[in-house]
């Protein structure tokens, strides 16, 4: 007993140190484009500090988490005037990383003005204003837009113009041509079809917040009737107040929303150590969680909103995304525990589970050593920051059916210590939150 109190405390400290991540979340760039005069003007909202210090934003969803995160704080420190100073500089790279052509001639983007909010509190993410424009050729009927996948998402807004261009660029995508005299604005089913990866996104790799929530419904109800009616309810809470705030109805500023979803999480995980079973009052409590983590999203999105006049179209294309990435979160985590829940219900498939964790685990930890370019440019995030506490899962599992006669093995082994470690990184994103 005393080995497995070792081993699992062990196991625990490790999905603590791998699972913390900071509140400094990467968000897209937002761009106005109009036309004014015989120039194309763009404005901009945008994290000025992270294109400055060369944060590669294609593969991390969190400053912290990147090579350059020293010199991202030192910027975010100084004041209006140092900061524009600094970005003046950067200027030129950032030009030579912008592709805008206009009836396939090339244009030259030129730095009209840059205005950079006070610092405020240094742990809030800075967003500044910067206007840029080009000289349009005579005669030019549609531009061209987009950038290096360093720089980020943009979402590009068309302005003054009926029927007006909208669209998400991320990964280095151009815009295609855009009329200058409008008419490209997307149909209901485009949009549809476009913002369902913008809620994916939000859910993998970005929502590390959301997964842990859903992780900690899962690790209580691995049965699949009862984690659906939660994930269902879930994400109907969710929708409704995702829909609300982006119509304008609720405002609930992110300082209180951001500490209660991570509260939400504490409370799940804490309620999966002391029950063995779905309560009655559960659903009710999860569909009050699930109002919470909507307005979560609604943080997000209400950075560059969703297009009037395809709302509807939008918003369920975003939560159709939101939920294909919780039923991934749930797959994964279900491939990796499912051996060890049926062993543990009586199963005699020992052999088969010791191999099936020991392949598991080899390739978790080869995925961590090799850290392939590939799979850390779509995790956007080093690789071990997910395979680790995949491989530590993997550990606590095949332990499980090592100790399979002992009773409740899984749920002591895996459930508890899993959960405990959920509880423990959700509280400390309350303080992080509340008084960091």
């Amino acid at each position: 007993m005393l080995r497995l109190r070792i081993l699992s405390s062990a196991l625990l400290s490790l999905l603590l140190g791998l699972s913390v991540a900071s509140a400094h979340e990467v968000i897209p760039t937002i761009a106005d484009m109009r036309v004014d005069g015989d120039r194309i003007v763009f404005d901009l909202r945008a994290n000025l500090e992270s294109f400055v210090a060369g944060v590669d934003l294609s593969e991390t969803t969190d400053t912290d988490l990147s090579a350059e995160a020293a010199s991202y704080d030192s910027l975010r420190a100084l004041d209006p005037d140092a900061l524009q100073a600094r970005f003046d500089a950067f200027w030129p790279q950032m030009a030579a990383a912008i592709t805008l052509r206009a009836d396939d001639m090339a244009l030259v983007p030129e730095l009209d003005s840059v205005r950079v909010p006070p610092v405020g509190n240094p742990e809030l993410l800075r967003s500044s204003e910067l206007r840029f424009s080009a000289a349009l050729p005579a005669g030019a009927t549609a531009v061209d837009f987009g950038w290096t996948p360093a720089l980020g998402a943009i979402v590009l807004r068309q302005m003054d113009v009926p029927e007006p261009y909208d669209g998400y660029l991320d990964n280095g995508a151009t815009s295609g041509p855009i009329a200058l005299a409008g008419g490209d604005r997307a149909t209901g089913w485009q949009t549809f079809v476009n913002y369902i990866p913008v809620g994916f996104d939000h859910i993998l790799p970005k929502g590390l917040d959301h997964i842990l929530f859903v992780l900690g419904l899962f690790f209580l109800a691995a049965r699949a009737g009862p984690l659906i009616l939660q994930v269902s309810l879930f994400t109907l809470a969710h929708t409704i107040t995702l829909a609300l705030a982006a119509l304008g109805y609720v405002n609930i500023p992110g300082e209180i929303v951001e500490p209660l979803i991570a509260a939400s999480i504490v409370f799940v995980a804490v309620e999966n150590i002391f029950t063995k079973r779905v309560s009655r009052w559960r659903p009710y409590v999860i569909f009050g969680f699930g109002l919470l983590h909507g307005l979560g999203f609604a943080s997000v999105l209400g950075e560059f909103g969703l297009p009037q006049e395809t709302f509807v179209a939008a918003l369920i294309g975003f939560n159709v995304g939101v939920e294909v990435g919780q039923l991934a979160v749930i797959a994964v985590m279900f491939l990796f525990v499912w051996q060890a829940i049926r062993i543990d219900r009586g199963a005699n498939e020992a052999a088969q589970g010791f191999a099936l964790y020991g392949v598991l685990f080899a390739l978790a930890i080869g995925l961590i050593a090799l850290n392939p370019p590939m799979l850390v440019a779509l995790l956007e995030n080093p690789v071990w920051v997910f395979a680790a506490p995949l491989a530590a899962i993997c550990a606590l599992s095949a332990l499980s059916i090592a100790l399979r006669d002992r009773i409740d093995a899984y749920r002591r082994i895996v459930t508890i210590p899993a959960s405990g470690a959920i509880a423990a990184v959700g509280a400390f994103w309350v303080v992080e939150r509340v008084f960091l």
